[in-house]
């Protein structure tokens, strides 16, 4: 008998996944800053025993405020609150590397882990946007290269501040007063060329040492990266053939890592529509593009693409685009539209309307 299962995530976002959810009838869009929302879908996923919810995060406003934003919440301390309303459902939040000290998000997630009873996750990312960028004291995003070699000394000292705890260094001991044993609490003396962490972490060992450690870039530096680090994957394929050849090569990459191959997990995303009957599904599917603000949408596959769309004709094709090896941003994601546009040729209007929903998950 087959010991394999499959996983089933939630990617949430807002009062709906699909970027004009909010404006659907269907919705209650005042719900957005309604944390009672958040733990009742947290709720509804646990009932259906789904693996773990999932909450992606970015450090900017988003490409037009007056038609959307993607985050309203920072994501750990929404599933702070979510934790409590929930008792097994998996907590996954996305947080960078480019943007934060190793110290201060291995006590975060590690206290997120006490909290939950251990059911934290972090979706590591690197963020790659220019707006982001400007909100930290820079003038443009760091290359994409150097991005992902922060990202590995970063996780590193995660890992060791995590394991600078021992499993029974906490004694709890009333009668003699003593606290935690300090022979299995120790500094970690991190000297690299990014970090210098003297640790240990001030927040005891968690219940799972450490957080699920999650990851969804798809490019080759994102892919090696999952391959050393990562337990699961999301990643967006929009064919069952391009979603195999993603796994065999992601797996050998584990394999050629000295790792288990069976240690990680692949989530390939999909955007469904659901009815009664496959019409209702594909009526619904329509209400939901007829909603979409070209505005908005014109902005977000400008980032996408690395060429400002704003201004571009809805009913023509893409415009030429710069090759792969000029994009410091989403590389996978870029590779992925391009391929769409052009396989399928497509429209802007048209590109639009299937990035909708999924920003380029199969619908």
């Amino acid at each position: 008998m087959s010991d394999q299962h499959i996983h089933l995530n939630a990617f949430l976002m807002g009062v709906g996944h699909h970027e004009a959810a909010w404006r659907h009838p269907r919705t209650e869009a005042h719900r957005v800053l309604d944390v009672e929302h958040f733990r009742e879908l947290a709720r509804i996923a646990e009932r259906g025993r789904l693996d773990s919810v999932f909450l992606a995060d970015g450090l900017a406003v988003g490409p037009r405020i007056e038609h959307n934003t993607q985050a309203v919440f920072e994501p750990l301390t929404l599933l702070s609150a979510m934790a409590v309303a929930t008792d097994h459902i998996g907590l996954i939040a996305t947080a960078s590397t480019g943007y934060n000290a190793p110290f201060h998000l291995a006590r975060t997630f590690a206290s997120l882990d006490h909290i939950s009873g251990g059911r934290a996750g972090w979706n590591i990312v690197t963020s790659g946007g220019d707006d982001e960028a400007r909100n930290f004291g820079y003038d443009r995003v760091p290359d994409h290269a150097g991005r992902y070699a922060r990202a590995a000394e970063f996780v590193d000292v995660a890992l060791s501040l995590w394991d600078s705890w021992e499993d029974d260094a906490v004694e709890l001991d009333v009668a003699s007063g003593r606290f935690a044993d300090p022979a299995k609490v120790h500094e970690i003396d991190h000297r690299g060329e990014r970090f210098t962490v003297r640790g240990p972490l001030n927040t005891p060992r968690s219940v799972q040492g450490r957080p699920l450690l999650v990851q969804a870039g798809s490019s080759e530096s994102g892919k090696d990266f999952a391959a050393r680090f990562a337990e699961a994957v999301f990643t967006a394929q929009r064919t069952l053939a391009e979603g195999r050849a993603f796994y065999r090569d992601l797996k050998a990459r584990v394999v050629a890592a000295g790792r288990d191959p069976r240690s990680l997990k692949v989530l390939p995303g999909i955007v469904p529509f659901i009815g009664g009957t496959e019409q209702e599904a594909r009526d619904l599917e329509r209400e939901f593009t007829e909603l979409i603000s070209p505005a908005y949408s014109l902005r977000q596959l400008s980032r996408m693409v690395g060429v400002d769309l704003t201004e571009h004709a809805l009913d023509s094709p893409l415009p030429p685009l710069p090759p792969i090896e000029e994009i410091q941003g989403n590389k996978s994601r870029f590779q992925l539209v391009k391929d769409l546009a052009v396989n399928e040729n497509l429209t802007v209007r048209q590109l639009i309307a299937k990035l909708g929903g999924g920003r380029g998950h199969r619908r």
